[in-house]
């Protein structure tokens, strides 16, 4: 058996196209490139495809990450070329590696995501910088999600707006993507006073938690 992690992108129409149904891509895809899938035990196997987090519904990304095991040991190469005629437009396969067998869930490894926003609304440079220096400077920033009240300000690794190279004013965020401590791009510019639903949003980089840190 044989652990392989894709790195890849997501964009056009499968920006809206959520995870479980993205499972369902993948499995497909696999089906077609004729690779040997490994499927889990129990009266309801399935695939043994693990991607990293989920992708929130229009957003594209350039640094998505999916673990996929095989049964047998298949050349990366030939992997990477039956996969890329098996999948849909607006997947690209960017890198492949073989992954440790007996590491860590892919969906536990996460630890923060980089974004860069694009924003198709009117602001003012100067008044967007103040407010996110106020923001960065709070302890505090409440938000509520399902009912219930959290502090979104832990959850933002750091925020800027990015030198600009066109008309429109673009954000960078790393923000937390652990289990329990997920930030979410749409909040942070509802904190800051953005529409949301006037930006576009691509994730490009996730950061893995290092599992082998220096000794002091």
């Amino acid at each position: 058996m044989i652990r392989i992690r894709l790195s890849h992108s997501k964009s056009g129409a499968l920006r809206y196209t959520g995870n479980l149904d993205m499972q369902k891509v993948w499995e497909r895809a696999f089906r077609r490139a004729r690779l040997p899938l490994a499927y889990s035990q129990g009266f309801h196997p399935q695939p043994r495809i693990n991607q990293a987090c989920p992708l929130p519904l229009g957003f594209t990304s350039t640094a998505e990450l999916l673990d996929v095991w095989l049964t047998d040991e298949v050349p990366l190469d030939q992997v990477k070329t039956a996969v890329e005629t098996a999948i849909p437009d607006g997947l690209k396969i960017r890198a492949i590696e073989t992954v440790d067998l007996h590491a860590p869930a892919l969906q536990t490894q996460v630890d923060t995501a980089d974004y860069v926003i694009t924003l198709h609304q009117a602001v003012e440079p100067s008044e967007l910088h103040e407010h996110i220096s106020e923001l960065m400077a709070s302890p505090a920033v409440m938000r509520e999600r399902r009912g219930k009240m959290y502090n979104l300000r832990p959850l933002i690794v750091a925020m800027r707006i990015l030198e600009p190279a066109s008309d429109s004013i673009k954000l960078f965020l790393t923000l937390t993507v652990r289990e329990g401590a997920t930030g979410r791009p749409e909040e942070v510019l509802l904190a800051l006073g953005l529409d949301p639903f006037a930006a576009t949003v691509e994730r490009t980089q996730l950061r893995l938690k290092d599992l082998h840190p220096e000794p002091l």
